[in-house]
């Protein structure tokens, strides 16, 4: 897998973990669905890192995302 695909998919299980962990706050129940989206998020921004040799900036993001966004819709 294409080390921009994992990148992307870690940024937005990350984003999706937040407002899981508010929720599941909010309503008093243990935030497993939040816990399990944080760590496939760390786990494939880490693996997107360590894939690219010289790692990602994040002014390099954007990019990514818009390069992945162009990708798909091709």
């Amino acid at each position: 897998m294409d080390a921009d695909v994992l990148l992307v998919i870690g940024v937005i299980c990350l984003l999706l973990s937040m407002p899981a962990f508010i929720s599941a706050f909010s309503e008093s129940r243990p935030p497993r669905l939040a816990a399990i989206l944080l760590v496939l998020g760390l786990g494939t921004v880490t693996a997107a890192m360590v894939l690219t040799p010289g790692g990602y900036a994040p002014s390099d993001i954007p990019s990514v995302f818009i390069s992945v966004l162009g990708r798909i819709i091709n």
